[in-house]
């Protein structure tokens, strides 16, 4: 799994300092250098929109997510996406 956390740019550099940060030379620096290969293979999905809703919870539901910090409401979306994909038949 990747590991995808913000940074600011000091502890960016903080972390070049201390040689904590990985660089590929053969990585790919622009999209011509991918090639026609990747792109034949590359899955685009279309932009979706989302609909804003007035939800009530109950407090100890709103305080449960909330206590594990921002994004909060980002895992409760991602919570009832997989309910739904649970019990959608596809």
């Amino acid at each position: 799994m990747t590991d995808t956390r913000r940074a600011s740019l000091a502890s960016i550099r903080e972390m070049k300092d201390r040689d904590e940060l990985f660089h590929d030379p053969a990585a790919p620096t622009g999209v011509e250098e991918l090639g026609p290969e990747f792109w034949a293979k590359a899955r685009l999905e279309p932009a979706r929109s989302s609909k804003a809703v007035h939800l009530k919870l109950d407090p100890d539901v709103f305080e449960f997510f909330k206590r594990q910090g921002k994004g909060h409401l980002t895992r409760m979306q991602d919570i009832l996406k997989a309910y739904v994909k649970a019990h959608t038949h596809s």
